[in-house]
């Protein structure tokens, strides 16, 4: 357990959604992002792929540190699912466009692991959403696409940006569709000591590590 005083955790992610979704509820945090393999496993399902890539992500860099160095380290992963299938992020404007005409007029899945491994092991959480398109012609897939903020996405939008212009209806977390399901954060923080709200004026992030 850290102390609410000095409550400091690292983000195993070079997301700055993530970073700002965690300033947004007031955690102090260091950015140290870490290198993974993200291809899916014969036979996981969608909310086990999320799960093991979030508890892979905290526990790599957990592991890089020393005794002296640790301090509680949050993972997260998002993935995109239509008809059972996982999207991943497009790999050029074809599979982008694809992406989204495959969305289009449809509803389909947003599954968001966090995983914060601590002194006394790593708990998790899963958090699914369902997200509604409408239909969209190719021209504003394209657009879409050549704006560059697709590029990085699972499944080849961004919810809090120029993309939600597609979007009818969400039912169930907004910013687990971004990245990180701040009420499921929330619920693994305060169970090492985060003080909540009460932490909020001071927030601290950073780019870099305390410690490299």
């Amino acid at each position: 357990m850290q102390s609410s005083g000095n409550f400091l955790i690292y983000l195993a992610s070079a997301s700055p959604r993530r970073s700002a979704l965690l300033q947004q509820i007031g955690v102090s945090h260091h950015i140290w992002p870490v290198d993974v393999d993200e291809n899916l496993r014969g036979g996981e399902t969608p909310a086990a792929y999320v799960l093991r890539l979030a508890e892979h992500k905290a526990q790599q860099l957990w592991e890089r540190l020393s005794d002296a160095e640790r301090r509680p380290v949050l993972g997260a992963d998002t993935t995109v699912v239509l008809d059972g299938r996982v999207l991943g992020k497009p790999a050029d404007e074809e599979q982008g466009v694809r992406m989204l005409a495959a969305l289009a007029g449809r509803t389909h899945q947003v599954y968001t692991a966090v995983a914060l491994r601590h002194q006394q092991g790593c708990s998790t959480r899963v958090s699914r959403s369902e997200v509604s398109f409408r239909e969209l012609s190719e021209a504003e897939a394209r657009d879409y696409w050549r704006t560059g903020e697709p590029a990085d996405k699972a499944g080849g939008y961004a919810v809090q940006g120029a993309g939600a212009i597609f979007i009818e209806r969400i039912a169930g977390s907004y910013s687990g569709i971004m990245g990180l399901p701040l009420f499921e954060t929330a619920q693994l923080l305060r169970e090492i000591g985060w003080p909540g709200l009460a932490e909020a004026k001071g927030v601290r992030s950073s780019a870099e590590p305390l410690l490299q």
